[in-house]
């Protein structure tokens, strides 16, 4: 690896002899110059990794050779150093963006601090991180082979997560290859995790072993967080994984403060139509199918299958007797997003508000579909950096940063995650099986056992059926499923995309997060 070369400009430079030796055997190499000129000349013909400055020098001042190297070189930092404590002297620095300032005289572990702070930085905290990660390793295994409820799953999942973005932070590439498989064995036990307790959760809700589930987040979560009169937006963003939200979370918390991080289990299948039609009804599909049957369509109706949320909405408080004035707003372009952000202040005047924002679902599907999207997240990094991207310069932030002065409650959720598909399974249906890629209904499904979470009868898990001999199947882990016809075609197409549907900790294990004024 090469040296780290560093420029030294002080008109004093003689003096620090010692300083400039005692660094040169720690393995830098130090150009020393007397003044602001020869420095510049240095940086045009030359490469360093840090300049160290003197504030004081005859003939062009510290300050005016930051503003000008700065000009052509803003990426080097750049280490004031000064015998002045003058604050309107260190502002002009640091407005200048110097990375660091010391004040005369310099000691060497001074400096050799400052250099590793700014150039060893990374390289420090990325061994930091992968050892870290390499003692927690054991320690994540055993609770694989432990944990058996599904608080200690979502926790389980927030510890894999966390490691995950720690671990993007760093060049490891061996611990991040270790954490993808130990993410494939956490959904490999998630699976069988919830084939053998999902059927008695939907017979046993409000139960101690039971979580929150889609159909019960009002009632769990929401509602009691309405006893005061602080206006309350329900910000529901389709398709965020948790990982998704933690990345959106430091933006957020520039604004708000967080009062509490939580999470649900999505029913099946992990689908806007099913999970989000579930949250906002506080039924399960086959009660809504009964309730309200003109407003259920079946997988293969061609209708809309969201276009009943507001008025499921207004049914679930009148149901639970509870008396808020209510708005519900969907955002599916951008032009109704700049429109929630020039009026968001008018909806202080209701109660509760919901807001549905689909950019997360529709990049999801843009992705499987256009070869742009696909090399721009191409990887579960890529994913996360995309949508942040989105985020950071939405008018959804924009809208929320309007409410920062007022007394709100923000509550952030999703209706369900996505998995990265990687392995496809074969399945047999007829022209009325759905398209999805990670769950089937139809009749006469012909697929693999060991692949699926089949649910022979759908009255067991309160889905609706549109014939007497309907099932579903449930595509595990990263499978998905493809028919016979050009399989090896459609194999290769969707391998590698984001799916939902199926049973997955990605898919399942939802954030609800609540935020307040700071």
């Amino acid at each position: 690896m090469a040296a780290i070369k560093i420029l030294w400009a002080d008109d004093e430079i003689d003096l620090l002899k010692p300083q400039i030796l005692f660094l040169e055997q720690k393995g830098y190499v130090v150009d020393p110059v007397s003044n602001g000129f020869d420095a510049l000349d240095k940086c045009k013909t030359e490469h360093f990794d840090i300049i160290f400055l003197d504030e004081h020098m005859p003939g062009i001042s510290g300050l005016e050779t930051l503003s000008r190297i700065k000009t052509d070189n803003k990426d080097i930092p750049v280490v004031m150093i000064t015998k002045n404590e003058e604050e309107n002297i260190m502002e002009e620095a640091i407005g200048a963006q110097i990375a660091d300032y010391l004040i005369k005289p310099v000691k060497p572990n001074q400096i050799l601090l400052s250099i590793k702070k700014l150039i060893d930085n990374k390289k420090l905290v990325s061994e930091k991180t992968s050892t870290s990660y390499r003692q927690e390793f054991q320690n994540i295994m055993m609770e694989l082979n432990n944990v058996n409820t599904h608080q200690e799953w979502a926790d389980l999942y927030r510890k894999l997560i966390y490691w995950e973005l720690e671990l993007e932070k760093t060049d490891s590439i061996d611990m991040k290859n270790i954490l993808e498989m130990q993410k494939a064995e956490a959904n490999k036990e998630f699976f069988k995790f919830i084939s053998k307790n999902y059927i008695k959760w939907l017979n046993n809700a409000g139960k101690e072993n039971t979580p929150t589930l889609s159909y019960t987040l009002f009632k769990d979560k929401v509602f009691p967080t309405l006893a005061d009169s602080v206006p309350t937006f329900f910000l529901l963003i389709d398709n965020l994984r948790y990982d998704h939200y933690k990345m959106m979370e430091s933006l957020i918390k520039e604004d708000f403060r967080k009062i509490s991080e939580d999470y649900f289990y999505s029913i099946l299948p992990t689908t806007t139509q099913y999970s989000r039609n579930a949250i906002f009804s506080g039924l399960m599909p086959s009660e809504i199918d009964k309730k309200y049957p003109d407003k259920w369509f079946y997988d293969d109706e061609n209708a809309g299958k969201n276009l009943h949320e507001g008025f499921f909405l207004q049914e679930q408080f009148s149901r639970n007797k509870i008396s808020k004035k209510i708005s519900y707003t969907k955002i599916t372009n951008h032009k109704s997003g700049k429109d929630l952000e020039d009026t968001i202040l008018n909806l202080m005047n209701n109660d509760f508000n919901v807001i549905v924002y689909n950019f997360v679902d529709m990049l999801s599907h843009a992705r499987t579909e256009m070869e742009v999207l696909k090399e721009l997240a191409s990887d579960e990094a890529a994913y996360r950096s995309l949508t942040m991207s989105w985020f950071d310069h939405s008018p959804l932030l924009n809208a929320l940063q309007k409410l920062k002065e007022k007394r709100v409650r923000i509550i952030i959720t999703s209706d369900h995650g996505t998995v990265r598909v990687q392995n496809p399974s074969k399945i047999i249906g007829d022209k009325a099986t759905t398209t999805n890629l990670r769950y089937k209904t139809g009749k006469n499904l012909n697929f693999n056992e060991k692949e699926v979470f089949y649910i022979k009868n759908p009255e067991e898990a309160f889905l609706p059926k549109s014939n007497l001999s309907s099932s579903y199947v449930f595509a595990k882990e990263d499978y998905y499923f493809c028919y016979p016809n050009n399989y090896n075609h459609f194999a290769n197409y969707y391998r590698n995309t984001f799916q939902h549907g199926g049973v997955s900790i990605e898919e399942v294990i939802v954030p609800i997060a609540i935020f307040e004024n700071k």
